[in-house]
């Protein structure tokens, strides 16, 4: 078919004269959209794969729903988060359902936990699983919720705390599922969720429920967690390579174990397999198993699990005695008798939890990494592929028709190579579409010089003084991001001390609840790590100014990372060019990309690291960063926020 014809849909949606400017009165000409629409529409039409970098205003969102809601297919769209995965479905679809003359087939699916189970609350009013009065209080809000709501999604129940234990007891959590045999199976939100998509032509889900569905095909489970399609859209693609290690990985945690102890107990209870038995197993399994997680340590940590065999053989007695106490409630549970249909999930995940921690300790499989990681009261044992370039190729790329790739973060100096390497795609057509803003006149980049080396001592101490100096110019209002918590941490505590504007820490309340502050909070200023360099949006003076400590490398001990470093310099790369550097320049491009968010906003980007203009690496930075005017004199910082 014509490229004329075929982009004629897309075209005739954007242009200047075209449905979307008759619809919208306040709409505004992208040329941008109309060249990455096309794009997608010609690589749905054409079975090929797409990667576009959209720049921040480009309306992006709407640059590829309306192209795959033309195109008749069905097609996954996946997001980043779960946030974005709701203004997708609840503001950008109805807006678009106002003026299509047929209606649009899309639904939202998300992990098992974000829904009620009917079964849970049914049976909690009749069993005595509830405890203390707040764990009574939150089920009575989920109890009449249940009775009306249409999704059974947590999101939609405004009153209950977010950390409320309560939820937890009654969420549908795989863990103790019966599927078909359950006697609300048909009215089971899960059901109904799988029906509205497997009847719907977008289905919108986030990053993680994509890839836990992949994986789950993989193990030739029967069909996965979405329905069939012929196209997904990765929406924030940036994050694909970490979420799909997670999944294509194996974990075993102390708080699984726990789990399963209490569940075993709980069911045994309520469905009256319980016995004096059953109850002296279950104590030996939770005594071996908290010796086993104290063999790790207590300070957190995220180190490499060197040296597996002979940890197994320093440890033999209590690692054969939880593996024993597994196969002790495997055999147990087997010999039940009329067994209710609750005992399969737990049987399965009895052997799950068994092989999971033999493949760990006992692998010797070359293509993961094993590691542990100590965070809070949680110990958690990994296996992660140092690669997923291959298993991406196989199970994605070379099996789905059109994958879409698209990001505000995507290209290292204007390529895709960097992108393409990590992710096993060996062919797509590319795109880059500049932001919709004016960078030279909205944004000024500012890297003082006389900074020590972010790795020598005296460099906090000076760090901390030049973001005083910042701050008294820009009056606040600033985003000031770290790449480690024990840097933001220490500036915070200078700083603070030396400025007369309000201060937000990260750590000291939940994320959400920090950036509310933030935006209400007049001359504010918020001092955070790597969770606030992406996803935060912050439009208006509020936040006129973001900087950021030094240039974003990960950290080279971390065990993922090393595998990987490890990986490339044995087959013959250059890591540090390969891969560290292309890295840090997508991280460091999502952090400024905190600051511009609309043609209304000014601001100040501030590097705290001179290596941008002093190494000879530093070129891909700013070859990958927007067109930012630059300085390296506080003198035009001061001139910026005095106009």
């Amino acid at each position: 078919m014509p490229t004329q014809a075929r982009t004629a849909g897309a075209r005739q949606f954007f242009s200047r004269g075209g449905t979307l400017a008759q619809w919208h009165p306040n709409y505004e000409f992208r040329p941008g959209q109309v060249e990455m629409a096309e794009a997608v529409e010609a690589a749905l039409a054409d079975k090929r794969h797409l990667i576009v970098e959209a720049g921040t205003g480009t309306g992006k969102t709407l640059a590829y729903l309306v192209p795959a809601l033309i195109s008749g297919k069905r097609i996954v769209v996946s997001t980043g988060t779960k946030n974005l995965q709701e203004q997708l479905f609840f503001k950008d679809v109805p807006f678009l359902q106002k003026h299509f003359p047929r209606p649009l087939k899309v639904c939202y699916m998300k992990g098992r936990g974000n829904y009620a189970c009917r079964q849970k609350i049914y049976d909690a009013e009749k069993e005595p699983v509830l405890s203390g009065l707040e764990e009574v209080a939150d089920f009575e809000i989920i109890r009449q919720w249940e009775k009306t709501t249409e999704f059974g999604d947590r999101a939609e129940i405004k009153t209950l705390p977010e950390a409320s234990t309560a939820w937890a007891k009654m969420d549908a959590r795989s863990e103790l599922c019966t599927g078909q045999k359950c006697p609300n199976f048909e009215r089971c939100f899960i059901t109904l969720m799988h029906q509205r998509a497997a009847e719907s032509d977008i289905v919108i889900v986030n990053h993680h429920l994509f890839f836990a569905d992949l994986a789950l095909r993989d193990e030739n489970y029967e069909g996965g967690i979405l329905p069939e399609y012929h196209a997904v859209v990765f929406d924030e693609a940036h994050e694909i390579e970490d979420v799909a290690g997670q999944y294509f990985g194996v974990s075993v945690s102390n708080y699984r174990f726990q789990e399963l102890r209490r569940d075993l107990g709980v069911v045994g209870r309520m469905k009256k397999f319980g016995t004096p038995e059953l109850d002296r197993i279950l104590e030996r399994f939770e005594q071996a198993a908290n010796a086993f997680f104290l063999l790790f340590g207590e300070s957190e940590r995220r180190a490499s699990f060197v040296g597996r065999e002979a940890f197994r053989a320093d440890n033999q007695e209590a690692y054969t005695d939880v593996l024993g106490a597994l196969e002790l409630i495997a055999s147990h549970l087997k010999l039940v008798k009329s067994p209710p249909e609750e005992i399969q999930p737990l049987f399965r995940r009895t052997l799950e939890l068994g092989e999971g921690l033999r493949f760990i300790l006992e692998s010797d499989d070359e293509r993961y990494v094993f590691w542990v990681e100590k965070r809070g009261r949680g110990c958690f044992l990994q296996a992660t592929p140092i690669e997923v370039s291959d298993l991406l190729a196989e199970r994605l790329f070379n099996k789905v028709e059109t994958v879409v790739l698209t990001s505000a973060t995507l290209a290292v100096a204007d390529g895709f190579d960097y992108i393409q390497s990590r992710l096993g795609l060996a062919s797509a057509r590319a795109l880059v579409v500049p932001g919709h803003f004016d960078y030279q006149k909205q944004a000024l980049l500012y890297v003082p010089q006389k900074l020590p080396d972010p790795r020598n001592p005296a460099y906090t101490r000076a760090a901390a003084e030049e973001v005083v100096r910042i701050l008294d110019l820009s009056r606040g209002r600033a985003f000031v991001l770290f790449t480690s918590y024990q840097q933001m941490r220490l500036v915070h505590d200078h700083v603070s001390m030396e400025i007369e504007y309000p201060t937000l820490l990260q750590g000291t309340g939940p994320r959400s609840a920090l950036l509310d502050e933030f935006r209400t909070t007049p001359n504010c200023v918020l001092f955070a790590t790597s969770s606030f360099w992406q996803g935060v949006d912050v439009p208006g003076e509020q936040l006129s100014c973001v900087i950021i400590d030094k240039l974003p490398f990960a950290v080279p001990s971390d065990p993922v990372v090393s595998a990987r470093i490890a990986s490339i310099r044995g087959a013959g790369g250059n890591p540090f060019y390969d891969y560290q550097i292309p890295q840090a320049a997508i991280a460091l491009k999502q952090g400024f990309g905190r600051l511009i968010r609309s043609r209304g906003d000014r601001g100040v980007l501030v590097l705290l690291d001179s290596r941008i203009t002093s190494q000879r690496y530093g070129q891909v930075f700013f070859d990958s960063l927007p067109d930012y005017r630059f300085t390296t004199r506080l003198e035009d910082v001061r001139k910026f926020f005095d106009v």
